[in-house]
């Protein structure tokens, strides 16, 4: 038989192996990475600095244990060149490997905005360990911090870096933190804290170019108005990596295109993660990769599974002021009526027929994300 090769080893890939591990202990597995293949939470690189964690500090099992324990041939340092679907084979710079099943749990890259300036290119943007170590090293010689990009991680980043005595500006041309995930009523309730441990905001405004300085870089906004910093740090967002799966010839919209069983166009190829297109919604976060990982894994055991997501909150890791969001669709209809506030808000997202399909819990709200959960799922 011809193995079941996998394409990734961060969460979506190793989580697939550990569930279909669970379930066939004889099946040939080849996982193949373009990095080292060591295990890591990658949600933990945007706040890993106030932990004093180095990117070695971060791996928690390193590649070769990891093949050992999962029963796989690991591939490190490999790139996949082409996919051969007819041939069922992957080119690749260590060689061709056939295939039984195909599983591209590829990720995703940082979006690069079109900068100015005779040092866009001096951007750092934390995407894994080697971005991580980078960052940590330009860091040493660094007290000032721009974040460019207000949600979910350059607020993480922010808070980290704040917490570990760096001074931050975050730069975000929407009117408030987390603009994309929450109402404004509850993203303004991160300001204050985030600003009390030194964070700085300036809203409205995108930057436009960066340029080298005496010491440090000099950034020009669209607002026509200037910031010095010692280091420009990008997160505004990912963007499926779908190049392999273009030139393969499989169906790609903003991710790789899966149905509920997670396959491709091509009924031996599957996408899991950030790469993937579940019925039209790219899933970037850890909850629903778990998810689909797990109905994946009885998909490739023979089973006639199908991914459900329940209600899955995104936890947005500010410690100076904790936040528990379940998004609902701008165009949802409905009300965010305000259920409580004090110490933070609690929101909660009412349909026309007055169900809850959503939260923004922030504060001491946060902890009551379990409870809302519950009366999500009621109804």
């Amino acid at each position: 038989m011809k193995p079941i090769v996998v394409l990734g080893s961060g969460l979506a890939g190793y989580t697939l192996v550990r569930e279909l591990r669970k379930l066939d202990r004889d099946a040939e597995i080849t996982l193949i990475s373009h990095d080292s293949g060591d295990f890591y939470s990658k949600p933990m690189l945007s706040n890993a600095l106030a932990q004093g964690k180095t990117a070695g500090s971060l791996v928690t099992t390193a590649a070769t244990e990891m093949a050992e324990q999962l029963g796989i041939t690991l591939l490190p340092h490999t790139e996949v060149l082409a996919i051969d679907r007819e041939r069922k084979e992957l080119q690749t710079s260590a060689g061709v490997f056939e295939y039984y099943r195909l599983v591209l749990a590829l990720g995703a890259d940082p979006i690069r905005l079109p900068l100015q300036g005779d040092a866009a290119d001096a951007v750092i943007s934390v995407n894994d360990l080697t971005d991580y170590a980078r960052f940590r090293s330009a860091l040493a010689s660094a007290k000032t911090v721009a974040i460019i990009g207000g949600g979910l991680i350059g607020c993480e980043f922010a808070n980290d870096l704040a917490g570990a005595g760096y001074a931050v500006t975050v730069i975000d041309p929407t009117a408030y933190p987390l603009s994309g995930l929450m109402p404004e009523q509850a993203g303004r309730q991160l300001l204050a804290p985030l600003s009390a441990l030194g964070v700085s905001w300036r809203f409205g405004a995108a930057v436009k170019a960066v340029d080298s300085a005496a010491t440090g870089y000099a950034l020009t906004l669209t607002d026509g108005t200037a910031l010095s910093t010692d280091l420009v740090l990008s997160a505004v967002g990912l963007r499926p990596r779908t190049e392999l799966a273009c030139s393969a010839g499989l169906t790609v919209n903003r991710g790789i295109a899966v149905d509920a069983q997670l396959r491709s166009s091509d009924s031996d190829i599957y996408a899991l993660g950030d790469c993937a297109e579940i019925g039209g919604r790219v899933l970037p976060y850890v909850l629903p990769i778990m998810h689909a990982a797990r109905a994946l894994a009885r998909v490739l055991a023979g089973e006639d599974a199908r991914v459900e997501f329940p209600a899955m909150p995104v936890v947005v890791k500010t410690p100076a002021h904790p936040v528990a969001v379940l998004p609902v669709a701008r165009d949802a209809p409905g009300t965010w009526v305000s259920l409580a506030e004090g110490q933070g808000i609690k929101l909660g997202f009412f349909d026309e027929r007055k169900r809850l399909r959503g939260f923004a819990l922030t504060g001491t709200h946060s902890a009551q994300r379990s409870e809302m959960v519950r009366q999500v799922s009621a109804d």
